[in-house]
């Protein structure tokens, strides 16, 4: 049996307010490269790891997330690309490439159960599996098709744009004939936007004093479908926009995470006037389509018409200044941290 360092990224205190890098330490951990006997259990060598700014939530010592909230002094978890060293399950042999939930650390053994997909596909970047192959991607896919109910014509607008699941939104919205606009919260991410990922509009939320008045320029006519990334005063002006039984999925908030006192959002009676439907939803909900998603996606990319756009943080040391990066909007794209490329 062979014992070797493992690097680990682990929680040294929980979270308050914004996260900062000195909420994490990196630590040299050490683990027995075997699965024990009997076991289900799955060793990995972890190769990419994804940064998603629901791991915001997991850091606070409220525990309402349940057992998926961090422990202090142990690894951060979330989604990652390994390949299989060992496995106490016989769906996955020595040698497989997976994505699914790991430990930020160099080896992991994990439950076999926390293993979404084997990876069958690996003429595009084996990155692209925390992100537009991965759950962002099915988020995107998800979000917008099941729940968004799209139609070709659509006035679409996307907030939080130019990030993991933003930037495909776009993009899936457009494949439908869609008009579409985002925002994002520089001039670099704007320009991504209209020069690289194909929207028609976008415009920079931090520059527009009236958010409301901004939506009114873009969409005269109102909005069909609003992908909601980021909650508070962006959802609060999108509201009265709203066209007739248009449709807001709800993905995420990420404006709110850090704070301890909500925003309040005071235009919710568009919902009823204008028989608007909201709805949250959570990827995992739409995994059983994920073979579907990738007949979708898979031949797009290969064509070049969907682009994904990622921010690569290289080591395990850079992984806590990569995760905090996101709540200050400071990654251009997906944030991933590569662990190792071998």
């Amino acid at each position: 049996m062979t014992q070797v360092r493992n690097k680990q990224v682990v929680l040294r205190d929980y979270v308050t307010g914004f996260p900062k890098e000195s909420d994490m330490n990196i630590v040299e951990g050490t683990i027995i490269l075997k699965v024990p006997e009997g076991s289900n259990d799955v060793l990995l060598k972890n190769l990419y790891l994804s940064c998603d700014p629901y791991m915001r939530l997991l850091m606070a010592k409220d525990r309402s997330f349940g057992d998926g909230s961090f422990t202090l002094a142990s690894p951060l978890k979330g989604y990652g690309v390994s390949q299989v060293l060992e496995s106490g399950r016989p769906d996955y042999k020595k040698g497989d490439l997976v994505w699914g939930i790991t430990k930020w650390e160099e080896y992991s053994l994990v439950p076999s159960s926390l293993i979404h997909f084997k990876i069958e596909h690996t003429d595009v970047p084996l990155s692209y599996y925390t992100g537009i192959l991965g759950m962002p991607g099915m988020t995107a896919y998800a979000g917008f098709f099941e729940v968004g109910s799209p139609k070709k014509g659509d006035t679409v607008f996307v907030s939080a744009a130019s990030g993991a699941v933003g930037q495909l939104v776009g993009q899936f919205a457009k494949l439908t004939g869609c008009y579409v606009v985002g925002s994002a919260g520089s001039k670099e991410k704007v320009d991504l936007l209209k020069n690289k990922l194909g929207f028609d509009e976008a415009f920079n939320y931090k520059e527009e004093p009236d958010l409301n008045a901004a939506l009114k320029r873009y969409f005269p006519e109102g909005i069909d479908i609003y992908f909601e990334n980021v909650g508070g005063k962006t959802l609060d002006a999108v509201l009265p926009n709203m066209k007739f039984h248009g449709h807001i999925p709800v993905c995420g908030m990420i404006s709110q995470y850090n704070l301890t006192q909500f925003d309040g959002v005071t235009n919710l009676a568009n919902l009823i006037f204008k028989r608007v439907k909201m709805e949250g939803f959570i990827a995992t909900d739409f995994y059983h389509l994920y073979p579907k998603f990738l007949e979708f996606v898979l031949p797009h990319i290969r064509e070049g018409k969907v682009v994904y756009v990622e921010d690569i943080a290289e080591g395990l040391e850079n992984g806590p200044a990569a995760l905090v990066g996101l709540y200050t909007g400071r990654n251009v794209g997906k944030q991933v941290v590569v662990v190792t490329h071998e």
